[in-house]
């Protein structure tokens, strides 16, 4: 998977939300897991993810594929795709890119796609 070179502060969002909707960002994270267990997986969430984000997430179960640059292989494999919502600012960019290189280096992966949008949210 790849890290695209957007951060949530870039992904200003530019919506006319009504209500009591918020113009806030929306940032989807793809985990490649072949090295990593349901287990080990719950527990990176709790150490890592939870505390930066303690107000939610969602996780969702997933296959991806992707093409290693180097090698040109494509790899298939099971996935999981956090998807948390959250206000724009410099605060959650860092959080994010937080969690994807902890998730890089503890679980020796090349890359941890991520993915930000514009939304308009309500709780």
């Amino acid at each position: 998977m790849l890290l695209t070179g957007f951060t949530a502060a870039e992904a200003q969002p530019a919506l006319q939300c009504s209500g009591a909707q918020k113009s806030w960002v929306v940032a989807d994270l793809l985990f490649g897991r072949s090295r990593v267990s349901e287990a080990r997986w719950g527990r990176f969430l709790a150490a890592e993810v939870t505390p930066r984000f303690p107000d939610g997430f969602t996780v969702f179960d997933a296959r991806g594929q992707w093409r290693d640059p180097g090698s040109g292989r494509i790899s298939r494999e099971r996935s999981k795709i956090l998807t948390i919502a959250m206000p724009p600012g410099p605060e959650n960019d860092g959080r994010i890119k937080d969690i994807i290189e902890r998730y890089k280096i503890q679980f020796r992966q090349q890359s941890v796609g991520l993915i930000v949008r514009p939304a308009c949210v309500a709780f």
